[in-house]
């Protein structure tokens, strides 16, 4: 195949894709994904350090925990982290411009998918992570699903919280196009993750632990388990699997 026809062949793929989910995501334009790490490394960097210890208090509550895979990985940014606190981690995303960013900055194992079609045989790794992803996912029941027959012993969600101060802002934001990174994304709270949660695992047992982050510097607290905060985890443990 010609350079030309490789182009006009990746070009092809990526038209494609900016219509999964039927509009437009910011996740397929390289104006933002070439400069996604940039916004950790400058202002959010306070936050993703919180963001990390409310993951980890999670992830490692389940001593069954090994291997994970992390759906809408981006450029790694967290995936590379699970590795340094002892799970060993894979991604996938369903972007190309995503994982360009990420091939380059991760040396696990990577895969480009969808996440309501995970690629994978039943109970592949111990759980399955979403971290600042699930918002954008129109069909979030049936990803959960797909989550929990991938992931043996449940999930791990890192979420944008809707019930914070800053959910006024984001708005404003949007109206004047200055954060297009929340155009599509649908915010949850604690509870109404929840509700999503017990439709997608009827008939399931499960248990449900969360912890909320992201409060102002002067705060007293940065971690508490009141639903009000910019960012949530939570963890879904799975008691039905040996």
């Amino acid at each position: 195949m010609s350079n030309l026809q490789e182009k006009e062949s990746f070009q092809l793929v990526t038209q494609n894709l900016q219509q999964w989910q039927g509009r437009d995501e910011w996740f397929f334009n390289r104006k933002y994904t070439d400069t996604y790490e940039e916004y950790y490394e400058g202002p959010y960097k306070r936050a993703e350090v919180w963001q990390k210890k409310v993951l980890a208090s999670l992830v490692k509550s389940d001593d069954r925990i090994n291997t994970l895979l992390e759906f809408g990985c981006g450029t790694t940014r967290f995936t590379r982290w699970w590795q340094e606190i002892g799970i060993e981690a894979c991604g996938g995303d369903i972007s190309p411009f995503m994982l360009g960013q990420a091939a380059q900055r991760f040396q696990g194992d990577l895969v480009m998918a969808d996440s309501h079609h995970m690629p994978f045989k039943d109970h592949t790794f111990d759980v399955l992570a979403f971290v600042t992803t699930f918002e954008y996912y129109k069909d979030p029941v049936k990803v959960i699903r797909e989550a929990v027959r991938v992931g043996k012993y449940g999930i791990v969600f890192g979420m944008m919280n809707r019930n914070t101060p800053k959910l006024i802002r984001r708005r404003v934001q949007q109206q004047f196009g200055r954060n297009h990174f929340y155009v599509t994304a649908n915010f949850y709270t604690p509870k109404t993750l929840k509700a999503v949660i017990d439709k997608a695992l009827k008939g399931r047992d499960y248990s449900i632990n969360w912890t909320t982050t992201g409060l102002p510097k002067w705060f007293p607290v940065q971690q508490w388990n009141v639903p009000v905060g910019d960012f949530f985890g939570l963890h879904v443990k799975l008691n039905d699997v040996d």
